[in-house]
């Protein structure tokens, strides 16, 4: 093997690192079960009330129609560019430009979310014990959470999936056992009504509510697709990150089915649109109430998922920038890796720095709880947008390409519905209302805030696309190019 080959060879990232069972718990934890249960779906619980659990179903329905469409991309198109790379195969280069632009602050504006939560969730429960405690202290468990898992990247993609599975096991099988108990507890109140709309609070009654409350459902499965920038540092890719992408959705999917199911007949469908994330109308609240110390295991199960979130966020949002650094749509340091772990270093770096600036910045501009509301609805903005755009590569990618077999159900039917399911959710999360449909509510201040900053930032992303088609077209082009089956590039520097 001549020195020329070794130093091709370690310029990547490391190929064949991990196996399906990490692929997947990095989907699972990038969807934060435990975080997700007693933060993003409660706070749909205002719009749909009891009606919620019929909102995390239609979220379900939408988020699987729309796996299944990223799956069979994964299948065709592994690549660490994922979403972006399948939209430029898809549709248009330009377009796979804009999604892996909005995707990298998708998975920047993860980490940010959930560590808010964990700084809030700490210090009420701190002061909840030990009223000393101040508490709106929340910034400080907010950085150490970050520091956490940029020191967990750092060590490698191997260390940081082996560290996203065994938190995520844990705050999944926390939450499962407490939902049986508080079935149990419902006794004689569990009813299948809760699935319909008869308990949506009468400030968004009947069908808005519940589709007001699936904005924030999506938010709970929101990464999903966190898998297939793992692609190139996956075994077998073309079958590890489909069966990833859909087997989290499924397994989530039903988890918070049923741990909805099981906090809303316990607490109440009547009065569930009180239900939040904190105080003693929440799971930490009742948990607290009807068993005592069992409490302990569901905050630990919280803090858990909102490490592991961030984790998993710190994943997609650097080899995001890894994949457009190597084709030099980034910034050619965000591709540099660390010659031991293969770690995407730069942007491992930059994206905690940007997390402990948008966290603390909004957290003391706003709160804490505020702050996550905006990141959370800026959020949902851009992963329903990038879904549907997903949906029509899928479209796209197989009517072009005729050597990757079109299936008109696989291929054209699932597309549309998936499109058609997330599209009444994105009207709602921006809070537009071009067809004056009774079911499609508005933002209002702060959280409408969320929507312009979505929109500056893909102003930038649009004008600096412009910039590379000006000045290096191949930049762009170079966007649905599939590294795994070619050579990796030479000029990567490792240090």
């Amino acid at each position: 093997m001549t020195s020329e080959t070794r130093v091709r060879e370690a310029a990547g990232l490391r190929t064949g690192a991990i196996g399906l069972r990490e692929v997947l718990f990095q989907s699972i934890t990038d969807m934060a079960p435990g975080a997700a249960v007693a933060a993003s779906i409660p706070a749909g619980a205002a719009f749909a009330g009891g009606a919620l659990p019929l909102s995390v179903l239609v979220a379900l329905v939408a988020c699987l129609l729309t796996a299944y469409c990223i799956g069979q991309l994964a299948k065709n198109i592994p690549a660490a560019g994922s979403l972006g790379t399948y939209v430029a195969r898809g549709l248009h280069q330009s377009l796979g430009f804009l999604v892996a632009w909005a995707y990298v602050a998708i998975g920047v504006l993860i980490p940010p979310l959930v560590l808010l939560q964990l700084g809030f969730t700490t210090a009420s429960t701190i002061h909840g014990e030990w009223s000393t405690y101040p508490a709106n202290l929340w910034w400080p468990w907010t950085l150490a959470g970050a520091l956490i898992v940029v020191a967990a990247g750092l060590y490698g993609v191997q260390a940081s999936a082996v560290f996203g599975t065994i938190l995520g096991v844990f705050e999944v099988l926390v939450f499962v056992v407490l939902g049986v108990l508080l079935i149990v507890h419902a006794g004689g109140h569990n009813t299948g009504r809760v699935f319909g709309t008869s308990y949506t609070p009468s400030a968004h009654h009947g069908l808005a509510g519940v589709i007001g409350g699936s904005v924030f459902t999506i938010l709970a499965f929101g990464g999903f697709e966190g898998a297939t920038p793992l692609a190139e540092e996956a075994r077998d890719p073309r079958k590890t990150i489909p069966r990833a992408v859909i087997g989290a959705v499924l397994i989530v999917g039903i988890f918070y089915v049923f741990t909805t199911y099981a906090a809303d007949v316990a607490f109440g469908p009547g009065r569930f649109a009180t239900f939040s994330s904190s105080g003693p109308g929440s799971w930490l609240g009742i948990t607290r109430i009807l068993y005592g110390f069992v409490w302990w295991f569901v905050f630990a199960a919280i803090v858990n998922s909102t490490i592991a979130n961030s984790n998993a966020g710190v994943n997609v949002a650097s080899r995001t920038a890894f994949a457009m650094g190597r084709i030099g749509a980034f910034p050619r340091g965000f591709a540099f890796v660390s010659d031991r772990h293969r770690a995407p270093y730069v942007g491992i770096l930059v994206t905690g720095v940007v997390t402990i600036a948008i966290s603390l910045w909004l957290g003391f501009q706003y709160d804490p709880t505020t702050a996550f509301a905006i990141v959370g609805t800026a959020l949902v903005i851009m992963l329903v947008s990038i879904y549907i755009v997903s949906n029509a590569a899928c479209i796209g990618y197989f009517v072009r390409d005729r050597t990757a077999g079109f299936n008109p159900i696989s291929h054209l039917l699932i597309p549309l519905l998936g499109i058609a399911a997330f599209f009444p959710a994105w009207l709602s999360a921006v809070g537009w209302n071009p067809f004056g449909w009774s079911f499609i509510g508005t933002l209002a201040a702060p959280l409408s805030y969320a929507v312009r900053g979505v929109v500056v930032w893909m102003i930038v992303g649009v004008v600096y696309l412009i910039y590379l088609y000006v000045t290096d077209r191949q930049r762009v082009a170079d966007v649905a190019r599939i590294h795994l089956d070619e050579e990796p590039l030479p000029e990567v520097e490792q240090v």
